[in-house]
Parts: C-alpha cells; structure tokens; sequence
C-alpha cells in the first residue's frame, strides 16, 4: 500500500493518483525516516471474550466492523490516521503523514469521541493518548517509539469507559480539557510510576498565554537613536542591550536602526554550541575591521601560538576599536550574548568600561537568560542602556498581520490572540495561512509546533536542503548543504525558494568562495533539525566535519568546531548503542584537545577545562597522563583546586589497583603539589618523600616531567629559588622538546621570577628574558622582573618608565590584581631602592588597598611589610609597626619574604622606641629566616637593617660586621644600588668597605 503525502490515504501502488484528493503519484516522494512529536491513540473494546460467548460468529463479526468503521472515521475527521488494527484494539496516529499544529487536541477530540459512541454500539471501551517523539516513515511500521508503548500501557491501565491522558500530551492542551489527576500509574515496562490523568470534558480551543514580545517599538528605537546621538556627539562608548525572548524582534529593531545609521556597522555572533569557544564573535569584528594581527590579536587570530591572557586579548580588542572609531562612528553588533562565555561578556564590559573619546556603540541582543548568567550586566556603568521588549499591542499586532498579507478580520482575530503578541507567531502564521492557501487553517498551539506544522509542508527537496542546513548550525553555507544532500541536484535553487518562503535569509560567509545564508530563527533550525533521525545526524556530522576540514582552513577556531560536529556523531551513535567508532572518537578527542591547549595559552582555563573534558569524554578510556595533567591543571587555575586534587589522587588510585605502583606514586606527587595549595600544612615534606622515592623509576618522559615538576615546587615553596629554577629550566626544555608549547607557555615565566629572587645575578635574569621574548613567549611576569633588574642596577628613569606603562595599561584594561601587584609590590620596592620614600607610600597604599577589595590575602601581607618599609623611611613608626602587624597576621608560616621584611620593620621600630634587645632578637630571625633561602637580595637586606639596628645600640663593630655581610650579598646579586649604600653606611661608621 502507498500512502498519500497530501491527504495521509493509503492506496494500491498502481494507482496514478490518490483515489481520495487526486493528487499525482508523482508528488508523492518516497517513504523517508523522520523524527516527529505525534499524538498516538490506542483504543480497545472491554469484555471481548465475553461478547465472543454471547454473540453468534457472524453477529460479532459485524459488531467488530462497525466498530472499527466508526472508529476510523472519527479518527480521520479529526485528521489522524489509523495505522492498524490488532485483534479490536484500533491504534492511532496524528501527525502522520503530516503534521498539525494542534494535533494533540484533535486526538484527546477523537479519544472523547470515540468515547461517546461506544455505547451506541453496544461495547464499552477503554483509552489512552500519549504525546512524544516518534520515528515515521519506515518500512516496517509508520510510527516507532516510547509514544506508541505509553499509549497502549494507558489503554490497558483505563478503566472501562475511561480516557487516559499522558502528562505531555497535557502539555499540549491543558486550557481546552478538564481533567482529573491519577494515582501515578505502574505501566509495565516503564522503570518509574508514570503520571496519568483521566479526561473528563473537552473544551473549546484554548486561550493561548505566552511570555513573549515585538514590533513597531516607538519607545525603544528612541532610545537607541538617542543613545547613537550620544556617541556621535560626545565621542563616548556607550553598551545598549536589548533583551526578549525568542521571537520578540530584538533582531528586527536593530535592522530599522542600523539601516539609517550613519557608521561603520561590525557584526559578531555567540554560537550555541562548542564550550569553550570563547571569542568567535569577537574574531568576527576584527576580520571585518581589518584589524592588523599583531599583539594579543595575532593569537586571537590564529596568526601566531605566542600566549597571552584575557586581559591582554580585552585591551587589544578595545584598542583596535578604538582605532576603528577614530575616523567616525563605529557600532558593533553582538547577537544571541546569551550563549557567550564569561571571558568574553567581561571583554563587553571591559570595552564599555574604559573606552575614551572613541565613538562606540555596543548593540548587543540576547535572551533573558543572559541576566541569569550575568546579574549584573551593565549594572554601575555610566553609559549603558538595556531595553526589555514586551509583546506588542493589539493594534500593533494587527498593523503587522496587515502588513505581511492581509487576511479577514476573523482569521487576523484568530492569529492576534494565538500570537499573544509576539512577532514570530505571528510572521509564521500568516506565513502558513499564505503558502496553504487555507484560510480556516487553525492556529498553532506552540512554536514548535508551529514550525513543525510548517516545515512538513514543504516540497520534500526542499525540506532535505532545510534539514541538511540545520546540521552546520544556525549560519550555514552553500557548499556545506550541497556536501550534505549530493543526490539534491538543485541546492542554489532550493535555497532561492527557501529564501523567498522567508525560512532563510542569506548572510555573510566564512569562507572564502562560498555563499552563507542563516536561519530566519534558530526554532526554525531547531525544528528542522529535530525531524533528523539520529543515525542520519551521527553521519551528517562526521561528513559536515570532513568537509569542514577541507574548506575551513582559515577559521580560527576550526578545531573546536570540527570536535564539535565529530563529537556530535560519536554521541548519537552512543545513544543509539551502536558499535562505537574508535575512529572518530580519536579524532573528535584530538581536535578538541588541541583547541583546549589553544585556551591555555590565552590563560582562559575555564574554556580549556570544559574542552578538555570534552576531549576527554571521547578519548576514554585511552585518556594519556599529558591530558590527565592538561585537565588537572586546567581546572587547578580556573579556580577548582579541589577537584583537581580528586582526580590526580583517583588516578594514582586506579594505578594503584592495576598493579603499577610508579604510576600511582607520580599521581600523588601531583596531587601533593596541588595540596600546598589546598592543605599547605605538611604538603612540602609529603611531595619531597615522593619525590625521592619517584626518582630512580623516572624513565618517561612524563616521569621525568613530574619528578622535575615536584622539586621546582619544593624549592619554591622553600625559597630555594635556584634548585626552584634548574628544575623549571628541566620542565620547560622538556616541555618544548615535546612541542607541548602550552604548557612551555605556562611554565617559562616562572624562570625568570626564580632568577631574580634566587642567587643568580641580576645580569642573568635580563638575559633570561630577553631570551624568552625572542622565542615569542610573552608574559605580564617579564616586565615586572625587568623593572626590578634596572632598578638593582640604578637605572630608575628606565624602570619607572617601564612600570608606569604598565600601569596605565593595566588601568585601562580594568585589570585589579596585576594593576595591585605592579604598585604594591614593582613600583615599591622600585622607590626603596631610589630611597624616594614618599612615591613607595604613595604606591602602597593604593596597591594594598586594591589587593584588599580584590581579597588577595597572601599577596597583601607581602605588600603590607614592604609597606611598612616606606613608612619607616618616612619616619612614620606608627604606621610602619601597624603594616608589619598587618603583615605578620596575614603571611602564611612559609611565606620567606612576608617573615623577613615584617621582622625587619619591627625590629627597626623597637630599636628608634628604645626596645634594643627584641628589636635585636627580631632583625637576627630576619637574617636567619633569609639565610635558610636563595633569597640573596632579601637577605643582603636583612643584613642592613640588623646593622642599622645594632648601630641604634652604640654597637658600631657588630653593625659593621653586619653591613660586610650585606656587601657581599649585594655584590654576588649585582644590585648596584644597595651595595653602594651599605658601603655608604660602613664608611660613616668608620669601617673600610670591601672592594667587590
């Protein structure tokens, strides 16, 4: 039998045309399997068997073929088709072959119905009606799935004369029936009771309520235009959100606004799907503006592997905007925000924040949702607007619909109400009523199943090409669709007519040589998408992935896309417990583990977490310890510290319990570096144990790695900064022999910061850097450390300039901590060592103050000593004894140079009150703390203030001593400056200097 794709008849296949509509067999395409929300209905007689003994053989014979006569009909009325009978149960289908936007209410219709005419026949009946997604169009059967089973479980669990309704299909016409809610049901075959309500009445269509909104939007497009005047007129920055739910317009407002504005106009959008692919939207503007890859923007680009860090990315960003806007108006577009990743709202807000005297407007559009991840979106800035759009007016709803076609005043009724304000409704309304030709067609219940209803309707070519589309994503190219559907001959034509129906638009491409077009809403793709079998999703996937791959080259962020779509087909496979493709599995896991190293590089951990989970995920159980590590410590710098410590102490468990003792012992040499972190208190002696024990078994790289990684960690936290820095030197020579630059990127600026803190003279740490910049490996931590050096050396005009640059970046970048750091700790200690005591003051008080908002309590004891030191230069004992407190409540035990400085403040400030003998006491700790470490500089230090303390004391031999032993250090760091002081110093107590 063939079925009709017009009306749903089945007829023999001889037949031209179909008996019942005439439609030509030619427009009937072949049987095709979809995936549809259907309303299915299984009704059967009760006392069969007793009606069998009380009627003769032929008498029960026609009882049943009226019953079944009846019974189809009044299914086909309503629209639904009777897909078979079984013994006298008679089951259901509406939605096959086409879809209705209200096909749950006309099958709970159908089932009251029946209901009704039971008696007349003389039998009692029993109903269920269940609604859920199903898979048509097979060879064996038209309707496939759990719909069809709950159906029938309800049939079997009603009463005689009762109707039972699942929960969705209530979902579907809650305000038309009146219903009576059940006992959950224990249906056989299901593992949870499942909820069941019997149906009492059937009303009239419901009165449709929606939270929704748009058009015509007087007030908003005021706003806007005056908020554009504003940033023409005073060259300023200024964000304007607007929010809706789907459908509302929020596209459709900013189209009348750009199309008569007098700017630039630069479009991003946030993708829905692909974690962790954080600056898409922003990779768009750029490539529209031209902008030149250098800087952070050649990473963000794909120009170059250099890391950098958000904030640098955020700053860059701005700048070239800023650049963009210097010759006029500028107005950047970012659409669907409410999918972006946190890093880049902050980048929004960063724009919007600190942009000067560049006329910028910042349109953005999103979901109410956006507010949900971020609640204070645009709250305390001084030039942003955010406008919420509500549903139109009823005039407004009727001016649109007459717009779009004109319809009777009864049928404009039907569709305003329905629509309940919102423009989509009430676009893709009309949009069905026209392309029907049915001027009765009943309005849709949702919008999904408005938009079903639609799709179903179109030419199946037609309806393939919208499907095929729908797999690349909501933006989808020419190329793509026609690699999808090769036996489609006509794709540029379908599309065309796609266009025309309004279901697309076309849109800007990316990639070179192809036409792009995009969805004229995401349910529209959704809709289409859904329709998918999921078999057919996992192979439209993998080939989109393939094709991707040939053409995309130039994407920047082309690998989490293509992991995107492998790890698409991977996953519907899993669902469908089809044999998994280890195949594909390898490589969707090797493409997003390559985009999370890529996020490492740019310091956005979270991203690189949520990728390399995902990566991961498809890798198991072949996960290697690279990854493992990679996603420990990804998570470790996003701020889940703990986690991280789980998962390192899980996997040396589960070596453990394999029998490989070594692998389990490197595991917890990283879950007790993790541990210092978390649990300081006796983590370094527990890391050292393992360690030592991890040594002679040290063969893999990946070993050796660890074992390195440990002892770099131990010196550290010591303050044994050269056994700290011949380690790093051993990660991070592996690191790139390994071309692992991620983590060469995350680990080479800690070699500088061991130079100059440990013995290494001050020369070596210049040399360290400029060494690592020419290998284009670029870090916040190298300017600080070079200022620090040309200070050593007195080079202060060099090192002032170089730290005040960075400062009115980092202010311009809003970034607080670095900004604290570069005060509380460079710019001080740079101004102590220039003896400038006023400008060290100056400079800590505000960098504590920033690092105390920023609730950064270990860095704050450290600035709060050095502090302590300004003041005490100043003359200020009060305020110098109060910042050692400070510092000496707030520094952790083993904090080296938070316990020497805060003594050394405190001791100098006992010995001017006369208290000499704990002042004493204090200073030599000092020496002693400093003397344990490679801290020489600190210790050199440490020296001069003992001595400045035994010279308060009358004791000029010791403070002599004193001052020697000071020199010495000096002399070996080559800090320039505080050796000639202490020689300084030793020379007015009448002592001759050592010569360097």
């Amino acid at each position: 039998m063939a079925r009709c794709a017009v009306c749903g008849h089945e007829s023999p296949e001889a037949f031209k045309f179909c008996p019942e509509c005439g439609a030509p067999a030619a427009e009937r395409p072949p049987g095709r399997e979809q995936r549809k929300v259907v309303t299915v209905l299984f009704c059967d007689i009760t006392g069969s068997t007793a009606l069998g003994e009380r009627l003769d053989p032929e008498s029960l014979r026609a009882l049943l073929a009226r019953y079944f006569e009846q019974m189809k009909a009044i299914v086909e009325r309503h629209g639904g088709t009777v897909e078979k009978f079984v013994g006298d149960a008679v089951m259901a289908v509406f939605g096959v072959p086409l879809l209705h936007e209200d096909d749950a209410l006309r099958a709970v219709r159908a089932a009251a119905e029946m209901r009704a005419a039971l008696p007349d026949l003389g039998v009692e009946g029993r109903i269920g009606v269940a609604t859920g997604e199903v898979v048509t169009g097979t060879e064996e059967r038209l309707a496939t799935g759990d719909a069809v089973n709950v159906a029938a479980r309800l049939e079997q669990a009603a009463q005689p004369g009762e109707v039972l309704l699942s929960a969705e299909t209530l979902r579907f016409v809650r305000a038309a029936v009146e219903v009576e809610l059940l006992e959950p049901l224990a249906l056989k075959g299901k593992s949870a009771p499942v909820a069941a309500y019997r149906l009492i009445a059937v009303g009239h269509e419901p009165e449709r309520q929606h939270d929704a909104p748009m058009v015509g939007r007087a007030r908003q497009r005021r706003l806007l235009d005056e908020a554009f005047a504003s940033v023409a007129g005073d060259r300023a920055c200024h964000l304007f959100t607007i929010l809706g739910a789907a459908g509302v317009g929020k596209s459709r407002l900013a189209a009348e606004f750009l199309a008569g504005v007098d700017a630039r106009v630069m479009r991003g959008r946030c993708l829905s799907y692909g974690d962790g692919i954080t600056y898409w939207p922003v990779v768009e503007v750029l490539k529209q503006l031209g902008a030149d890859p250098v800087g952070p923007l050649a990473s963000l680009l794909g120009e170059s592997d250099a890391p950098t860090s958000p904030d640098d990315i955020a700053w860059a960003v701005r700048k070239a905007l800023e650049q963009a806007a210097a010759d006029g108006p500028l107005v950047v577009v970012f659409d669907d925000l409410h999918w972006g990743e946190p890093v880049f709202l902050e980048l929004i807000g960063h724009v919007a924040d600190l942009s000067r005297d560049a006329p910028i407007l910042l349109l953005c559009m999103a979901r109410p949702d956006l507010l949900e991840r971020a609640p204070g979106w645009a709250g305390g800035k001084v030039n942003a607007t955010t406008v919420l759009l509500e549903p139109l007016s009823s005039a407004e709803a009727d001016e649109l619909i007459e717009r779009l076609a004109p319809v009777d005043d009864r049928l404009r009724a039907r569709i305003r109400d329905a629509a309940e304000g919102n423009p989509l409704f009430v676009e893709e309304m009309v949009a069905l009523v026209r392309e029907s030709g049915d001027a009765d067609v009943v309005v849709p219940p949702t919008i999904h199943a408005l938009l079903a209803a639609r799709l179903d309707q179109l030419d199946a070519p037609e309806r393939i090409v919208l499907e095929r589309a729908a797999v690349e994503g909501g933006i989808f190219h020419r190329g793509a669709v026609e690699a999808l559907a090769p036996e489609e001959r006509h794709v540029p034509a379908r599309l065309t007519a796609l266009v025309r129906k309004e279901l697309v638009r076309p849109d800007r491409a990316q990639l070179a040589g192809d036409e792009a077009f995009r969805f004229r809403h995401l349910l529209i793709r959704d809709a289409a998408y859904d329709a998918l079998p999921k078999a057919l999703r996992a192979e439209l996937h993998e080939r989109f992935a393939i094709w991707l791959d040939e053409h995309g080259a130039d994407l920047v962020e082309l690998d989490e896309i293509v992991g995107y779509h492998l790890e698409q087909a991977c996953r519907y496979r899993s669902e469908l417990e089809l044999p998994s493709e280890k195949r594909l599995l390898a490589a969707g896991g090797a493409r997003l583990l390559a985009a999370g190293r890529r996020a490492f590089t740019r310091d956005d951990y979270a991203a690189a977490a949520k990728l390399l989970e995902r990566a991961a995920s498809l890798l198991a159980p072949d996960v290697d310890d690279w990854l493992e590590f990679d996603l420990a410590a990804a998570w470790f710098f996003s701020g889940r510290p703990t986690a991280s410590r789980e998962r390192q102490l899980a996997l040396a468990a589960q070596a453990e319990a394999a029998g490989d003792s070594s692998g389990a012992n490197l595991w917890r040499i990283h879950a007790a570096i993790t541990r210092m972190y978390v649990e300081p208190e006796g983590a370094v002696d527990e890391l050292a144990v393992l360690v030592e024990r991890a040594r002679p078994a040290a063969e893999t790289d990946f070993a050796r790695f660890t074992v390195a990684w440990g002892r770099s960690q131990m010196g550290h936290m010591h303050g044994r900064f050269d056994k700290s820095f011949d380690a790093r030197q051993e990660v991070v020579g592996l690191t790139r022999r390994l071309g692992l630059t991620h983590l060469e990127a995350l680990f080479t600026p800690g070699l500088a910061n061991a130079l100059y803190f440990g013995s290494h003279p001050v020369d070596e740490v210049l040399a360290a850097i400029g060494e690592a910049e020419a290998r284009a490996v670029r870090h916040r931590e190298f300017d600080l450390m070079r200022a620090l050096s040309l200070a050593m050396l007195g080079r202060f005009d060099e090192a002032r300039s170089l730290l005040e640059r960075m400062r009115t970046d980092l202010r311009e970048m809003g970034s607080l901590v670095p900004l604290a750091l570069a005060l509380a700790h460079a710019s001080v200690e740079v101004e102590l060592r220039a003896g400038n005591y006023a400008a060290a003051v100056e400079f800590g008080e505000e960098g504590c103050r920033l690092l105390e908002e920023a609730g950064q309590p270990s860095w704050l004891s450290t600035a709060a000593a050095m502090l302590g030191q300004a003041y005490y230069g100043l003359g200020h004992l009060d305020q110098a004894e109060g910042e050692a407190e400070r510092a000496a409540q707030l520094g952790a035990s083993d904090d080296a140079v938070t316990q020497i400085v805060w003594r050394q403040v405190r001791a100098k400030v006992l010995a001017r009150r006369g208290e000499l003998g704990a002042a004493e006491a204090l200073a030599r700790e000092a020496v002693a703390v400093a003397a344990a470490t490679d801290l020489l500089d600190s210790l050199g230090q440490a020296y001069t203030d003992l001595a400045e303390v035994l010279t308060l004391d009358g004791r000029q031999d010791a403070a002599s001593a004193a001052l020697s032993e000071a020199i010495a250090c000096f002399d070996r760091k080559g800090s320039i400056v505080s050796a000639e002081r202490a020689r300084s110093r030793l020379a007015m107590l009448g002592s001759p200097a050592p010569t360097a």
